[in-house]
């Protein structure tokens, strides 16, 4: 595993974002799209169908981009199959490990101004306004839902490891950490 003062021994072409929800895998994803000229699969568009149901087509899709030889996204929904489509296409992991304090504010404040301004997400969605919010328990309430997976990653990185050995992983701690790395010189 790399950190982020390793430089890439390799130009990677086929990328996955790894972090919590709220890490910033979305911001990250669109940025390497930019920088490096991958094209960006937004995978919640994919799953997401019209009021929030999840897509019949959606490993179809997820099947037929990771078939592309150029592409970045996040690495989410692995309970419903992803993991064996993405990781044996993908060359690069980046793995957000950031502090709990500093995603769990980034998510308050992404779902509050969601919810405020009724911002339109995929396929015509938008979140419950903010009283809903409030009164959603459970998984569905995506602040519980961040609590409840908050350690997924830590936990699935060792077997994702030995079951990929292909992959290069890099963990990036902090967001000073993911701003000093794309600063790295590339091959």
């Amino acid at each position: 595993m790399l950190s982020a003062d390793d430089p890439l021994p390799f130009r990677p072409e086929r990328v996955l974002i790894a972090g919590i929800t709220g890490s910033g895998k979305t911001t990250l994803a669109s940025r390497i799209d930019k920088v490096w000229g991958l094209r960006h699969v937004e995978i919640d568009a994919l799953f997401h169908g019209r009021n929030w149901t999840p897509r019949p087509e959606f490993l179809d899709d997820v099947r037929a981009f990771a078939a592309e030889e150029r592409w970045v996204t996040e690495w989410q929904y692995t309970s419903k199959g992803t993991d064996a489509i993405l990781a044996p296409r993908a060359q690069l992991v980046l793995w957000l490990d950031y502090p709990y304090p500093l995603v769990r504010r980034r998510l308050v404040g992404r779902t509050l101004k969601r919810r405020v301004f009724r911002t339109r997400l995929w396929n015509g969605n938008r979140e419950p306004n903010l009283l809903q919010a409030l009164t959603i328990r459970g998984e569905e309430n995506i602040l519980v839902w961040q609590k409840n997976t908050r350690d997924k990653w830590a936990q699935r990185m060792p077997a994702i490891q030995a079951d990929f050995p292909h992959l290069t992983i890099v963990r990036l701690r902090h967001p000073r950490e993911t701003e000093a790395w794309l600063r790295l010189p590339r091959s």
